[in-house]
């Protein structure tokens, strides 16, 4: 089993554990940041977790009410741009905690009367030291190249820090999301048998819309850095804008489609697919009926659509571990590629 599998299946407990230890440190934080007027967020990030700052940017805006930007480290590593960031909270997402370009925006916005905090699996790593506060991935050490334990660990964490800024979410709500981890994993023999039938796919489109728009990132990523698959990825509003028109016959195209806000949209777009002859594989919920996608993955229990991206992910991550050793490629060697990437 390669080491991308196992961390796979370690995502239940690495997410019970990392909800466990930091339950309190949230509580504690949403005391602390109600004495100070947050008006702006702003999440910086690269790879993976900047996927997972996508998401938490839908997450936080719906749920706090409170205007989210994506911070491009640029405009402070290379352009040396001044911000007024008083009244921001900036939010620095990194696995390993050393990243360059984002350890230097954290250092830089602290100065320009940011409050910061770290999200990171790493304790001892640089970013937990610059940072104001540090919240922790409790993922466990990664081996694999490709993030899935400390992706969805990110995403956990942001859930604890919507709860501390708002009052959307309560922490039995989130103490729930392990468990609906934990029934996505058995999606996994059915899912090693789909896998077949695209053995010889070199290109794709991922597609998704609202709180699930950061897992189509996510997969397409997984598909492109362990598969090698040209794996486009498009809001489903963004997608009917103009990428439509590549749509072939057989052309795969994997859709995000959980029960919510964004199923109408949703299942017209797989419609219209149906009519072009494309291939569609929908993440759906098992009590959802898309009676024209090609293949359905059925996610199990009812789960609130807020809640879906942590066990939604999961069937993605399986589809492209399998899908790699389908195609006889390492998923832990990816070309090219190593755990931690330094960039300016």
């Amino acid at each position: 089993m390669s080491r991308m599998m196992e961390e796979i299946r370690e995502q239940p407990k690495a997410l019970r554990r990392t909800f466990d230890a930091e339950r309190e440190h949230a509580a504690d934080f949403k005391k602390f940041i109600s004495r100070r007027s947050i008006r702006l967020i702003v999440l910086v990030a690269r790879g993976t977790s900047d996927n997972a700052a996508l998401f938490g940017r839908y997450l936080l805006e719906i749920t706090t009410g409170i205007p989210v930007s994506l911070c491009a480290p640029s405009v402070h590593t290379l352009y040396g741009a001044r911000l007024d960031l008083r009244q921001a909270l900036v939010i620095g997402i990194s696995q390993s905690g050393e990243g360059t370009d984002i350890n230097f925006v954290l250092k830089k916005v602290r100065s320009e009367g940011a409050y910061t905090v770290a999200v990171t699996n790493e304790a001892k790593s640089p970013m937990a030291r610059i940072a104001d506060e540090t919240f922790l991935v409790r993922a466990g050490k990664q081996r694999s190249v490709a993030a899935t334990k400390t992706y969805t660990g990110q995403l956990l964490v942001l859930y604890l820090l919507a709860s501390a800024l708002g009052s959307e979410i309560s922490f039995d709500d989130i103490s729930e999301i392990a468990d609906h981890a934990r029934e996505a994993l058995h999606l996994a023999p059915e899912i090693q048998g789909m896998v077949e039938r695209y053995r010889y796919m070199r290109q794709s489109a991922v597609v998704a819309r609202g709180v699930n728009y950061a897992n189509a990132f996510e997969l397409s990523l997984k598909l492109m850095e362990t598969c090698y698959v040209v794996a486009e990825r498009f809001s489903s509003a963004d997608f009917l804008h103009g990428p439509i028109a590549m749509i072939e016959r057989d052309f795969p195209v994997i859709l995000f489609a959980p029960p919510g806000k964004t199923l109408l949209g949703q299942r017209a777009l797989i419609e219209r697919l149906n009519r072009l002859r494309a291939e569609t594989v929908a993440i759906t919920s098992a009590g959802v009926r898309l009676r024209e996608a090609t293949r359905m993955i059925r996610v199990p229990g009812k789960i609130p659509e807020i809640f879906t991206p942590i066990p939604y992910i999961i069937p993605g991550q399986l589809f492209a571990a399998h899908l790699a050793e389908v195609k006889g490629f390492d998923p832990d060697r990816p070309r090219s590629l190593k755990i931690v990437t330094q960039t300016l």
